[in-house]
């Protein structure tokens, strides 16, 4: 679950690459790279983030 308070790691997560998400006051979404967290965090509407997990669920970024 995205949460306000603080990023979370990706359950996908592994190894020294990880991506973290926060939800942000004002509803975007935020996601960073864990190896750097000093950069800025790109953010993404709500309707972006639905859309790119949806894609993930369909396997729309599969490497084949």
């Amino acid at each position: 679950m995205i949460s306000h308070d603080r990023f979370r790691k990706s359950s996908f997560s592994g190894g020294g690459g990880c991506v973290e998400v926060r939800l942000l006051p004002d509803g975007h979404i935020a996601v960073r790279d864990s190896k750097d967290p000093s950069l800025p965090a790109n953010r993404y509407t709500p309707g972006a983030w639905t859309t790119f997990l949806a894609g993930l669920r369909a396997g729309e970024f599969d490497v084949e």
